[in-house]
């Protein structure tokens, strides 16, 4: 029986071969050898049989069951007996030779297994293979590929063999003809030599010591002849290369005579070969094996042959590389090995070969010749020691070449050359100064690198490869540190090496530390007559300058100021501490920062302080005016670098500053004005910046050279004054000037302040001016330079200060100001050029441009030389002041014409100047006067502009000018006797009303604001008592236009106006409601402005504290969306709280007085129709949202919240998915598209915004952020999410606003006979969230909630009666001490859920048992104990439902069913847990993470009643949630725990699992074999028995043709584990 089951277990998995899937076989293959591991015997009989009977099987399997031999072969070969291991080999010999033609795959296969077999029954193998190499018959392809195979593979067990395979051999060379037998000769050959040579390498190991080489010499030597002089020449390209692959190790072989005598034609014909091949690393490992064969016998046609050997080397190694070709790197190594050959052989003539090469321009030539060059001088070291010099002086030409492919190639010679001692011959040093050189490369001069290897040659740059090749050489080659110390520091001051000054810096640090640590001299530097080594003070200067921009060149101001510390003996034996302690801090403040972040002036600043406290300690003068002429020597080497050269003139004033000798002071400021290059304006700046730092201690000696330089003839254009000046232009005599006066300007800001006053009238502000102006005939000419004038206003500004700055400067009399400041007048205003200079001045800036530099730099300096004394004489300082304020004030353009003398003088009335307004209304005022005048009315007629005008004149009773008040007052009293005229009274009339203006005046007068507003207040009742109607519209239009008066009196007196008028006539006005409201949003979208919106707000509130409901309607006839005017008119209506409530009163009567939506299909055969909103409805929520959005609103909203909130909550649960009307969702594209839509017109958001409002309003703010936080807003609107979001609301009402939850349930309580579904459905949701929070059990309405919910038990809607179900689940989380209470009544009403029959969804049962699950833990056990069997029955089916959401809920309940009877487990239960057992375990791998999830808790619960400790703890320990699940694992562990302690389950868990066999999810159909193997893999023997294996074979080989791949793959890996059952 045994023997049988393996047999078919076998068959079914060969069988199974065939699978098309390349996993599938490979997981066959993989079973067949987890069979062949326990049974290697009957897996070895089984595929022999297979192949036996199955002879038309298709090769590729065959290839399969073959390798699956070889597996089991290798594994288990000391365990075959020596007739299975006959029976393979012949199977193996049959199957490689069963057909002529090559099959590879399948051949070599079946060759392998011969080879692993031949490992320990070599000469069975060889027996059957040499029964198959038969002299005089050409073998078979894969029998000469074998025994190739087989002399590596078992080196002593073949090589004894060799000698009669050879001889059997020959002869068949010479009859192989085709290509293909000749390879595998060729490969054979390659393949003996080399084992023989291993075997003669461990001849002290072999079985057979005597063994010679010269056994094999003839032999070998007749194939040679055949290989070389035959097959070598054939057309085929891969025999040539095979030949030659051949020849390589067979000239080991060869006698050292015959191979002297073939190397002449086998060295060229090997060589020839590199012309009929691409690729020819085969060739080049042939012919490097050659060379060591014919040097190992000290061969003398090495030397004939050596010109033709180098040359085709050469070329070779001159072939372009592409990294991303392994074949040509390879190659590349082999050449090179050959050149090691000949380099020991051939010295000289290789060297007399190679370094004339490096003289040709050819790039490829000259980088190839190089790469040869740095492989012999470290391979062949011995040979080259004696011509280091020969090759140094060949490197002359490379050094020179500017391609980056040689330099990189140079490079990396030079660094093979420092490991070897050449850099310390002569010719060295150029070596090194070259690899500096590379070092000091910009970033931008490296070549573009293009292709997609472009990183990994920017990463090997030549720059890249320099720097690293010099710190290397500096840091790993001990030899190097008496070449590099102190050569390098030569590197250190030339400007063109100072890109390299980092890796310099870098590499002189490394060194200066070996010698340190090495106890060398104090001093590190011995300079010994060396002329060429910079000295301590050319040092200290590059390095503290270079230091400015510490970022640059890989962080060169770091590596700068460490090269410093350590070499602070050599700059000066007293530096040591204190840079100890200075240079540290230095250091950390730039890792502090970035390029990016760090202030450029700070740095300078502290490097500055470095070199002061320097000076200070040294205290040397003789040492401080050697730096000090050492700093003005480097000057002109930073003239490219404008920032590190304003940095050493800084650095030049702080030297000079702390030198004590006056004759050095001068003789070097006189050195630096005679030098600088005056063109360049940040020369200018440092030069001036020098001179005030120096000033700062030798003011008289730097005031006394300024002074000698301004009174030379520098500023001459004739010769022979000084020659350096001689050739200056104009222009260049100007920015001498500049610079000049900037210099004073520095000198002053510097001085000592105690002795600047004496100097700064008669040395500074004097020399200023000579320097700004000249005289031509006598007469002073200023200048036209810009740049000059800017120099002296910022001059004269640093001056001022400066002299305000100092202890006596508040009493100092600056006798040069008026001229001063006469000088900075025409840059204000060009006006001013007449007045204060008689002479023809220089146009002045651009009036129209308010930013220019020049302006603003003038009016400091007249700000700071103001504050100085003498003050400045009346009319001086009244022009100063005039000039300033024309230079900054913009004049306007004139007025255009017009005809009406109204619109010509309105521009004028409204006039930012008061001047203008005040002659514009005193001539509106005689205007008018003259009118009234000469009025004659014949007939009755109305005075149309009367509303117009009098919306004009009004608002200036509240001017700012007092005379424009009074005018303003006049032109009303005119008008309305004017209007008193139109209406038929005589001239003389007096009327008492209007006569009452004229004892307002008096109250005009006064600049109070109040009173002000007061008196307009009064001018607007007599206006409203004598306006006609009809002119009141026209009056209040205007004045609404006047709300936007930039004068914000008349701004506010407009306003005042305006609410007089509504109050007192608002009465008559209810007919123009509808007018004025939309009179009101047409001009509110004209014109914009804060006072426009304001007073629009109050006049419609005004007219609505009158008129509400007329109000209200108006502007709910607004067209939708309202535009933003119209919303702030709604807004407005919530100022006053009873007004506010009345209108939200009326508000929730349009909302909800209608229908939301109706009905209508857009095509006739639509299956649903289309819900289209009602527009009263709509708009009155838009409005609502409005109202309750202003904070006003507040007590209103508080009133009435209760009724907004449940309103609005139905009015968004009936307007989920209705659309607008086809016109507004129009308009909502366009909105849309344009982006002005602030708010979305859809009736679902709209509900919602207005709900959030009242919520906001209502004080309910912590609702809405959780509402925002949590998304429920944006679920409200959605019908997929509105269920959820009405539950988030419910549950953010019960944390947030609880005491007001009565009287909002009460009002939704009356919605559960409402006629719309969706508010009894919202209603239901909300009230069922709000049972689980506590809230309601605090506020007692527990019981009358639970009512409410148990009474829609049995509503028509499966949603509610679900919702239902949910809420009376909540009590768990809300009041769970209130579960027991009603427990009984919880659960019928669950279990009624679980039988539901009217939802044919099972939507009902699937919230009764997600409830369940909530309730169990909190149930009287009682209780539960009555339901516990039903409901484990009843949710069983849905373990496999196709719905996630019902396998998850029914597995979670199944779990929680188990941990509320823990340790009480009835025998009944029992029976469902173990019949539940394997689906959980099974649904592990279920595709939705919900349903895994569930498996895992259910299984955790499961645990305990099991009553298996090392169960419940593997579930406890690997079902943790979040934790990641290795299932095969996992379930090898948990079966062989159940199979431990429940042995009598297998039967019913073997069933199971064969029923999942058929499962629907694929990845449970993979999971059901693994359940069965691992079962099958720890069941006791006793119980093997119980396992039907016909069943469970027949349903696996069933499985092995499922449609997926990986269910197939798991049966072939579950058959893999039923051995055990052998």
């Amino acid at each position: 029986m045994s023997e049988s089951y393996v047999k078919r277990l076998f068959t079914i998995l060969l069988d199974a071969v065939t699978d098309k899937d390349p996993q599938v076989q490979e997981q066959v293959c993989g079973a067949l050898c987890a069979l062949g591991e326990s049974q290697p015997e009957e897996a070895l009989r089984a595929c022999e049989e297979h192949l036996r009977l199955h002879d038309k099987l298709a090769h590729p399997y065959r290839t399969m069951i073959l390798r699956v031999m070889e597996t089991v072969v290798s594994s288990h070969l000391g365990e075959l007996d020596k007739g299975l291991a006959r029976a393979s080999i012949l199977l193996a010999s049959s199957e490689m030779t069963k057909v002529k033609e090559l099959v590879c795959d399948w051949q070599q296969a079946a060759s392998n297994v011969l080879v692993a077999l031949g490992k320990r029954f070599i000469s069975s193998v060889m027996e059957e293979i040499l029964s198959k190499f038969q002299p005089g018959v050409l073998p078979h392809h894969f029998v000469v590929q074998t025994l190739a195979n087989l002399s590596v593979s078992n080196v002593f067990g073949v090589v004894p063999f060799l000698t009669s395979i050879l001889s059997t051999m020959l002869p068949m060379l010479s009859a192989a003809k085709p290509d293909s037998m000749r390879v595998v000769f060729c490969c054979a050959l390659q393949r003996f030599s080399e084992s023989t040579l291993e075997y003669l390498a461990d001849l002290d190991q072999a079985p057979d010591p005597t063994v010679r080489k010269d056994a094999f010499a003839t032999d070998i030597f007749s194939a040679y002849d055949i290989l070389f002089h035959h097959w070598l020449q054939s057309r085929e390209a891969k025999l040539r290369l095979a030949v030659v692959e051949a020849l390589g190790p067979m000239s080991h072989l060869l006698p050292s005579e015959k191979l002297e005598e073939q190397l002449p034609k086998l060295l060229p014909g090997v060589l020839g070969l590199y012309k009929k091949h691409a690729e020819t690393v085969h060739v080049s490992r042939s012919l490097g094996q050659i060379l060591e064969a014919a040097a190992s016998v000290g061969s003398r046609t090495l030397d004939v042959q050596l010109d033709s050997l180098l040359a085709a080397l050469h070329a070779q190694i001159c072939v372009p590389v592409e990294s991303s070709s392994p074949l040509v790197m390879s190659n590349q190594k082999e050449v090179l090995r050959c050149f090691t050959v000949l380099a020991c052989c051939s010295p000289d003539r290789l060297l007399a070969f190679l370094l004339p090469k490096l003289d040709t321009s050819n790039e490829r030539t000259r980088v190839g010749t190089l790469q040869v060059v740095r492989h012999i001088i470290n391979s062949a070291a011995a040979q080259m020691e004696v011509k280091q010099p020969f090759i140094l002086s060949s490197m002359k030409l490379p050094l020179l070449d500017t391609n980056s492919k040689v330099k990189r190639a140079v490079v990396q010679v030079i660094s093979a050359m420092a490991h070897h001692g050449y850099l310390e011959q002569p010719g060295g040093e150029a070596m090194i100064e070259y690899i500096v050189q590379q070092c000091a490369l910009p970033p931008e001069a490296e070549p573009q690198k293009l292709g997609a290897n472009s990183e990994a040659l920017a990463a090997d740059s030549v720059r890249a490869i320099s720097v690293s090749t010099l710190y290397l050489v500096s840091t790993t080659v001990d030899r190097m540190g008496d070449v590099l110390w102190p050569y390098l520091f030569e590197f250190l001051v030339p400007v063109r090496f100072t890109g390299a000054l980092t890796p310099l810096c870098r590499s002189l640090v490394h060194l200066a530390q070996k010698r340190q640590e090495a106890g060398a001299h104090a001093l590190l530097i011995q300079y010994n007559g060396n002329v060429t080594l910079p000295s301590p003070y050319a040092m200290a200067t590059r390095l503290l300058a270079v230091s400015s921009n510490p970022y640059l060149g890989d962080g060169r101001g770091a590596a700068s100021l460490r090269l410093l510390s350590v070499l602070h003996r050599d700059i000066h034996p007293m530096l040591g501490q204190r840079w100890a302690t200075a240079i540290p801090l230095l250091l950390e403040h730039l890792d502090g920062y970035t390029e990016e972040t760090l202030s450029r002036k700070e740095w300078e600043e502290k490097l500055l302080m470095f070199l002061r406290d320097t000076l200070a300690v040294v205290s040397d003068n003789t040492w401080i005016c050697q730096l000090s002429l050492e700093m003005c020597k480097q000057l002109p080497s930073y003239n490219g670098t404008p920032l590190e050269k304003n940095f050493l003139y800084k650095c030049i004033g702080t030297t000079l500053g702390a030198a004590s000798s006056t004759e050095v002071v001068r003789k070097r400021l006189q050195e630096l004005l005679e030098t600088a290059r005056y063109q360049e304006e940040s020369e200018r700046e440092g030069l001036a910046c020098c001179f005030g730092i120096c000033a700062s201690s030798h003011l008289d000696d730097t005031l006394a050279q300024l002074e000698d330089f301004v009174k030379s003839d520098v500023f001459r254009k004739s010769a022979g004054i000084f020659n350096i000046f001689k050739d200056r232009s104009e222009n260049e005599v100007e920015k001498v000037k500049s610079a000049l006066i900037l210099c004073y300007g520095h000198v002053a800001a510097r001085a000592p302040r105690e002795l600047l006053l004496a100097r700064v009238e008669s040395d500074i502000f004097r020399n200023m001016s000579q320097c700004f102006s000249t005289k031509v005939l006598g007469i002073k000419v200023e200048t036209k330079d810009l740049g000059l004038r800017l120099c002296l206003a910022q001059s004269v500004c640093m001056a001022s200060q400066a002299v305000r700055s100092s202890s006596h400067g508040s009493s100092f009399q600056l006798l040069r100001k008026p001229e001063l400041v006469a000088q900075m007048m025409p840059v204000l205003w060009p006006r001013a050029i007449p007045r204060l200079l008689p002479q023809e001045f220089i146009k002045a800036e651009p009036s129209d441009s308010l930013r220019t530099p020049m302006r603003k730099k003038a009016m400091l300096a007249c700000t700071y030389l103001a504050s100085l004394e003498p003050a400045l004489e009346g009319q001086a300082q009244a022009d100063l002041i005039h000039s300033c304020l024309h230079s900054i004030m913009a004049v306007l353009p004139e007025p255009e014409g017009v005809d009406s003398h109204q619109e010509h003088l309105s521009p004028w009335i409204k006039s930012p100047r008061g001047h203008e307004r005040v002659r514009a209304l005193g001539l509106s005022a005689c205007l008018l006067q003259h009118f009234l005048k000469h009025l004659h009315i014949s007939a009755l007629v109305p005075f149309h502009n009367l509303g117009l005008l009098l919306g004009l004149f009004s608002p200036r009773c509240a001017d700012l000018w007092p005379a424009t008040r009074q005018e303003a007052v006049s032109c009303v009293y005119s008008l309305l006797y004017l209007q008193l005229g139109y209406e038929g009274f005589s001239r003389d009339y007096q009327d008492d009303v209007v006569e009452q203006l004229l004892t307002l005046k008096d109250g005009l007068g006064h600049p109070d604001p109040a009173i002000l507003f007061h008196t307009c207040h009064s001018v607007a009742q007599i206006i409203g008592k004598r306006l006609p109607p009809d002119q009141l519209i026209s009056l209040l239009l205007t004045l609404f236009e006047g709300l936007g008066d930039p004068d914000q009196n008349c701004s506010r007196a407009a306003a005042v106006i305006v609410n007089c008028l509504l109050k007192e006539r608002g009465h008559v006005l209810l007919e123009k409601v509808p007018e004025i409201v939309s009179v009101l949003c047409s001009k509110l979208q004209e014109t914009h402005g804060e006072h426009v919106l304001q007073a629009a707000q109050h006049s419609v509130y005004v007219l609505a504290a009158r008129h509400h409901a007329a109000v209200v309607s108006s502007l709910l006839g607004s067209p939708l969306p309202f535009d933003s005017h119209t919303c702030t008119l709604w807004r407005a209506l919530a100022v006053e709280p009873g007004l506010a409530t009345q209108v939200l009163g009326l508000l929730l009567e349009k909302m909800s007085g209608d229908v939301p939506f109706k009905e209508s299909r857009a095509f006739l055969l639509s299956s649903a129709p289309d819900r289209v909103a009602t527009l009263p409805p709509l708009a009155a929520t838009c409005a609502l949202y409005e109202v309750a959005s202003a904070p006003a609103s507040g007590p209103a909203v508080l009133e009435l919240y209760p009724q907004l909130f449940a309103a609005l909550l139905l009015r968004v649960s009936c307007t989920v998915g209705v659309q607008l009307p086809r016109n507004l969702q129009a308009k909502e594209r366009k909105s849309a598209s344009s982006g002005l839509a602030s708010r979305s017109l859809e009736p679902c958001s709209s509900a919602v915004d207005a709900l959030q409002a009242v919520l906001l309003r209502g004080g309910s703010d912590d609702v809405v952020q959780r509402m925002e936080l949590e998304g429920g807003w944006q679920l409200l609107r959605t019908s997929a999410g509105h269920e959820e979001g009405v539950t988030r609301l419910a549950s953010a009402m019960a944390k947030f606003a609880g005491p007001r939850l009565p009287l909002m349930m009460k009002a939704l309580f009356a919605t559960q006979s409402s006629v719309y579904e969706m508010q009894r459905v919202s209603s239901t949701a909300f009230l069922a969230e709000l049972l689980s929070s506590n809230t309601v059990n605090d506020l007692m309405l527990l019981e009358s909630l639970l009512d409410n919910l148990l009474a829609r038990q049995k509503d028509t809607c499966a949603r509610v009666r679900r919702l239902v179900l949910r809420g009376l689940a909540n009590v768990a989380s809300g009041s769970p001490d209130k579960v027991r209470a009603h427990g009984p009544q919880l659960l019928t009403a669950m279990i009624g859920g679980l039988d539901d029959g009217d939802d044919p969804h099972s939507l009902v049962a699937l919230e009764a048992m997600v409830g369940l699950a909530r309730l169990l833990d909190l149930v009287e056990a009682w209780d539960l104990r009555s339901v516990l069997l039903h409901v484990a029955i009843r949710i069983r089916p849905f373990f496999d439902s196709e719905k996630v959401e019902f396998r998850s809920a029914s597995i979670r309940l199944f779990g929680h069913l188990n941990k509320a009877c823990q340790g009480d487990c009835e025998d009944v239960f029992l029976e469902q847990l173990v019949g539940g057992l394997a689906p959980l375990l099974l649904h592990l791998q279920d595709p939705q993470p919900p349903v895994a999830a569930a498996c895992r808790f259910a299984l955790r619960m499961c645990g305990p009643n099991l009553e298996c400790e090392e169960l419940a703890a593997i579930f406890q320990k690997h079902l943790q949630e979040g934790r990641g699940l290795h299932f095969g694992e996992f379930l090898n562990t948990t079966c062989k725990h159940l199979m431990h302690h429940f042995p009598n389950l297998l039967g019913r868990l073997l069933s199971t699992s064969l029923f999942y066999f058929k499962s629907s999810w694929e990845d449970i159909r993979a999971a059901a074999p693994m359940l069965t193997g691992f079962l099958a893999l720890h069941v006791e023997a006793e119980r093997r028995p119980q396992v039907d294996l016909e069943q469970l074979l027949a349903a696996l080989q069933l499985l092995l043709k499922d449609p997926a791949p990986a269910v197939r793959v798991k049966a072939a890996e579950t058959l893999g584990r039923l051995v055990k059952f052998a």
